[in-house]
């Protein structure tokens, strides 16, 4: 039975990654060139903000190690798992130049080291990578033959940060592209021992196993897009009101109630360049993607739209403020997150923006923006505004007091993106606006000044 894993990369995946291995048993050793994660790790601190993680480090009792020598943790495990970024390139496909240089390390460890040693790769790459340079760079390296003298999988995760933890342990599938059925069975023992859960386990080739890790983030944007397209749409009609339209909708099993949300538009480090990749794959291949780019275009096109409704409001007086830059909660990452590309949208039309956000370094996020200022809490950034834009659904939003946000001598328009601040409705003092309820939109774009 194997009982120890490597985990290339300890970054806001590896980190989570390595210690929900650890802590359901496994012997774990993590890799990382940064020496402050590795001596994070090596303290038993979380060297990455993630929900639960510093708990999760607790409960590995001794397992988890970490060090900045591949080649001591390849030689010291039975299973390797890469977890290295793959940064989009220009043309909307994933480089490999982290990923590589890694293969190329432990393939030469491979070389002298006795036995069968699985190789995983969780990393997002394009289709035909895995079978093309991923291989030949491990077997060239390493002078053995795959799925002979060592295995290779490709293995991507569908886990969303904030939730990583559980996501992991409880996945709605698992998606597995082999090179022999050994390492797929492997593969497999390890995570059936891992999950908390049961679920169903794809088993595949390469080719089809990358396609399918684009195909379901692809269909995910497809499906928010077309919520935020209904949501729109009620915006513009009298008594329509997005949420019941979506929640019935997806009492259909064919649709589903999941990411039907209609609010903004996504973001972060996975959904809008996987759509942009599968477009990418299949302008290169001759195949159409229209849907895919439809898909990129609409949501780009939310934030100016959305962006054009704040500055039609605006009177001029104070600033207009952002509650929320990441793109979702429990994270830190503003990786094309709406909150912060709607601050850069309305700073560049020289109006001044506040903003604050529990998790994200915001000063770092918005650089030298001297048309945006950073709160130190939400009280702080709704006393400065005359607009406020609620942009991320954070929980600590909600639980501000009504009585704060009319603390003003004119009325204060709170624009709700996501439709969470119902309290606020008919307080006095306070122009609730809902988006994808009907009417708001264009309520919004006429009004100037005054009270509800």
């Amino acid at each position: 039975m194997l009982k120890s894993i490597s985990v290339m990369g300890l970054g806001k995946l590896g980190s989570p990654l390595s210690a929900c291995f650890a802590a359901r048993g496994f012997w774990v050793t993590g890799v990382d060139l940064d020496k402050n994660k590795v001596d994070a790790i090596n303290r038993g601190v979380a060297p990455v903000h993630e929900p639960g993680l510093p708990e999760l480090i607790k409960d590995c009792e001794g397992r988890l190690s970490a060090t900045e020598d591949v080649e001591a943790a390849v030689r010291d495990s039975e299973a390797t798992f890469i977890v290295v970024n793959t940064p989009s390139e220009p043309g909307g496909g994933f480089s490999l130049r982290y990923v590589l240089p890694t293969l190329e390390t432990i393939g030469r460890t491979l070389r002298t080291k006795p036995g069968f040693h699985l190789v995983v790769l969780t990393s997002t790459v394009m289709p035909c990578s895995t079978s093309g340079e991923v291989k030949s760079t491990l077997e060239r390296a390493s002078g053995k033959t795959c799925g002979e003298h060592f295995g290779l999988c490709y293995s991507p995760e569908f886990i969303a940060l904030g939730s990583v933890i559980r996501d992991f342990y409880f996945p709605d599938f698992l998606l597995i592209g082999e090179s022999d059925p050994q390492s797929g069975e492997i593969l497999t023992e390890i995570y059936r021992r891992t999950c908390k859960n049961t679920p169903f386990v794809a088993r595949m080739n390469f080719i089809n196993a990358e396609i399918t890790k684009l195909a379901v983030n692809t269909y995910i944007t497809t499906k928010i897009s077309y919520a935020n397209m209904i949501a729109r749409l009620c915006e513009r009609l009298p008594e329509a009101d997005a949420n019941v339209v979506t929640n019935a909708l997806g009492l259909d099993t064919r649709i589903g109630p999941r990411y039907l949300k209609g609010a903004v538009s996504y973001g972060g480090p996975c959904f809008p360049r996987d759509n942009r990749a599968l477009a990418a794959l299949a302008a290169r291949v001759g195949a159409s993607s229209g849907l895919a780019e439809a898909t990129d275009l609409f949501n780009r096109a939310q934030i100016k739209s959305l962006a054009e409704l704040v500055k039609r409001h605006y009177s001029g007086e104070d600033a207009i403020g952002i509650l929320g830059l990441t793109y979702k909660p429990d994270t830190d990452v503003v990786e094309e997150a709406f909150g912060l590309l709607l601050a850069q949208e309305l700073s560049a039309a020289h109006i001044p923006v506040v903003v604050y956000d529990p998790s994200a370094d915001a000063v770092r996020a918005l650089g030298p923006n001297k048309s945006v200022r950073c709160a130190a809490s939400a009280e702080e950034c709704i006393a400065q505004s005359g607009v406020v834009v609620l942009a991320t659904p954070w929980q600590e939003f909600r639980e501000v007091p009504a009585a704060l946000w009319a603390q003003r001598s004119r009325p204060r328009t709170v624009i709700d993106c996501w439709r969470i601040l119902n309290h606020l409705d008919g307080v006095d003092g306070v122009r609730y606006v809902r988006l994808g309820y009907g009417g708001e939109a264009e309520r919004l774009a006429g009004v100037s000044s005054g009270a509800r």
